[in-house]
């Protein structure tokens, strides 16, 4: 990414477009999945909904996104829930991928392609994968994201063929997104 779109992503967050600080209801809903323990790294997570959340489950969680502003907001709200949250600011298409063993990724809504290699060599064994981004579908009802950075509709199991896949859906959702939904496990 070009200092461009860190500077596009520092001034939506100056502007206040972070508005949820709630976790996403994709990520609560895997709950009885998730390990209550162990170190996760939420990729390109923002402002940190996610993150906190997950923190606050009892995780040791790294937010890296390439966006200072978010970090910080994400540092704020760590600190006023004292909880503890390290970030990471970071430019996943061209800085290596934060090293492991992580016990849980996270990526949703971002999508780099070259980021999948990375994945599982970094993860734990037992560790777990969430994967969360919208597909082609999408574009029947939504102009954005563009076509350039959505996944091909049932693309995103081939992307992690050396994990065990837990749980796979791609489908609309209520909020009107069509998206891919996949969690994977490193073999032990």
């Amino acid at each position: 990414m070009a200092v461009s779109d860190r500077n596009r992503w520092n001034e939506k967050y100056q502007c206040g477009e972070h508005a949820s600080t709630d976790p996403s209801r994709l990520i609560t809903s895997l709950d009885h999945l998730l390990p209550r323990a162990g170190r996760t790294v939420d990729v390109a997570g923002g402002a940190g909904r996610n993150a906190i959340w997950l923190a606050q489950r009892g995780l040791s969680v790294t937010l890296a996104d390439i966006s200072d502003e978010a970090l910080e907001i994400a540092s704020t709200r760590a600190v006023d829930n004292g909880l503890d949250l390290q970030t990471l600011q970071i430019d996943f298409e061209q800085e290596p991928f934060p090293s492991g063993p992580w016990d849980l990724i996270l990526c949703m809504h971002y999508l780099w392609r070259p980021l999948f290699d990375h994945f599982r060599e970094n993860l734990s064994l037992g560790g777990l994968l969430i994967l969360i981004h919208p597909t082609h579908t999408n574009l029947q009802r939504h102009k954005r994201p563009s076509a350039r950075f959505l996944l091909d509709d049932g693309e995103l199991p081939s992307l992690v063929s050396q994990l065990e896949i837990v749980k796979y859906e791609e489908s609309w959702l209520v909020e009107g997104r069509h998206e891919a939904r996949l969690v994977a496990r490193r073999a032990i």
